[in-house]
């Protein structure tokens, strides 16, 4: 029935000491296995959901790890069971095929954490403590993990780490109602983060109302945001509410907020700490209750050291940061958002679908794409007006993309190093932490993927040319999820 690794508990007692694995992959069970081992964890392995289910009638372990996808009864089936008869044991999900909907859903369904394949040993063993921990403190308690709406936002397109860690972000944070800041590049997707934050929230049937504060002129944006009393100001005829009384309960999106004027900056922090504030011309406080995203491309650590930015309001927005990563830190999602948008493009149009073929991808992949997802939206548009066939070449694709392939590859090529710490300083002035966690894996890959291009995926003459032991590389491309083909 299943291939247990310690020693079974007696019959008689219900609760035991032991890690549950539940993967129907041999290859993963064994990994996590021999970790949590290390780590003098003792560990049972099941090969199937089923096999777990029989024997929680006589046996409770401390927490499982259990994967998403298996024959029989799957992770989510599994999930509820374990939610409904045993909701004190922490469940952490694990799946090769993760995407927004599942994240949030295992979420949704009471998981402890989420993780999706491949993942990195060191996390595993790091959750899987934090997992005890808590099964040890609440034994007597339910599970109290925050537990966010499905998401069905199908826009919401990605398989690379960078967008994985998007999708988590919001899993956790769509129940809260907690300040947020959204940080990166313009066209990077931020406003639809906050829209699935708040879609997914229980301020969902309450309204979701945008400003882009850099696109209002300044003398307008006091009572964009506020409203204005009837003769506040030439003009104005008549009281006007502003954006925050219309996104009272519900979410207001602060978009561009390093651009807001330093003495609206006051007024938004008052608001923040008291939730009242007075309508331009007003003098009776106005009460609301609005969940604030703001978001920005710009480096607001430093507009704050430059003081341009209040220090105090830059606290209160950043309670929780999100980085919405550039369309270059995940160029292996481009086939997927290409594919997506050519066939909205094509529905929108009235035309036939348009696909491209493997060199046009490729070649579109090398881009740097400073307008990052937006840039890639509009050059589907433009393949499906201009392009009079249904397959798309590397010919085919707009002259600015095409000429700037040679002169991009090498001129970086060149400059690595810089590049390098250029990507590294713009990460770090975004907010992100951890920044190996999500580095290390990318070099680590075009460098494997390079030498087994090389060697015509020839494993053994690749490893020499890393450095590596063929074993290494081969638990490497796994980890890493690269196709031997390449």
């Amino acid at each position: 029935m299943s291939n247990t690794t310690s020693q079974n508990n007696p019959s008689n007692k219900t609760n035991s000491k032991d890690v549950w694995i539940v993967d129907d992959d041999k290859s993963i069970r064994w990994v996590l296995e021999k970790s949590l081992q290390r780590e003098s964890i003792p560990v049972k392995v099941f090969s199937s959901a089923d096999d777990a289910l029989t024997l929680l009638e006589s046996q409770q372990p401390t927490i499982i790890f259990s994967d998403l996808r298996m024959p029989g009864t799957d992770g989510f089936g599994f999930l509820e069971v374990l939610q409904n008869d045993y909701p004190n044991i922490p469940v952490i999900i694990m799946t090769a095929h993760s995407d927004l909907d599942t994240t949030v859903k295992a979420f949704k369904a009471g998981a402890f954490e989420y993780m999706p394949k491949p993942f990195d040993i060191t996390e595993v063993v790091d959750v899987a403590k934090r997992a005890i921990e808590q099964s040890s403190n609440s034994d007597n308690e339910t599970n109290d993990t925050e537990e966010p709406l499905i998401i069905s936002d199908k826009e919401f397109i990605g398989k690379t780490p960078a967008i994985q860690k998007v999708f988590h972000a919001i899993g956790r944070l769509a129940q809260s109602s907690i300040s947020i800041l959204i940080t990166g590049e313009s066209g990077t997707g931020k406003e639809l983060i906050a829209k699935a934050l708040h879609s997914h929230s229980p301020r969902a049937n309450k309204p979701f109302i945008a400003i882009n504060t850099a696109a209002i002129p300044k003398d307008l944006l006091e009572s964009e945001l506020f409203g204005h009393e009837k003769g506040a100001f030439t003009g104005a005829h008549a009281q006007r509410k502003g954006r925050f009384e219309q996104a009272n309960e519900g979410t207001l999106f602060l978009d561009e907020i390093g651009d807001m004027p330093a003495e609206l900056q006051t007024r938004l922090l008052r608001v923040l700490a008291d939730g009242e504030f007075y309508r331009v011309g007003g003098h009776t406080p106005v009460k609301v209750d609005v969940r604030i995203i703001a978001a920005t491309h710009q480096d607001l650590q430093q507009h704050v050291k430059d003081h341009l930015f209040r220090e105090d309001l830059y606290h209160r927005l950043n309670v929780i940061n999100i980085h919405s990563p550039a369309l270059r830190e995940r160029a292996e999602d481009i086939p997927l958002l290409l594919n997506h948008f050519l066939k909205q493009s094509s529905q929108e149009l009235g035309v036939d679908l348009k696909t491209c073929d493997d060199e046009a991808v490729k070649h579109l992949q090398k881009q740097r794409w400073s307008g990052n997802i937006r840039q890639l939206e509009n050059t589907a548009r433009w393949l499906t007006v201009m392009v009079a066939s249904k397959e798309i070449s590397k010919e085919d694709l707009p002259p600015e993309i095409s000429e700037s392939s040679d002169n991009t590859s090498q001129g970086e090529a060149s400059s690595w190093e810089q590049s390098l710490s250029e990507y590294a300083t713009q990460q770090l002035n975004n907010g992100v932490t951890r920044l190996l966690d999500d580095t290390t894996p990318m070099y680590e890959s075009i460098l494997i993927k390079a030498a087994l291009k090389k060697t015509g995926g020839k494993k053994n003459e690749a490893a020499t040319l890393l450095g590596l032991g063929r074993n290494t590389l081969s638990r490497k491309i796994t980890e890493l999820s690269i196709l031997e083909k390449e």
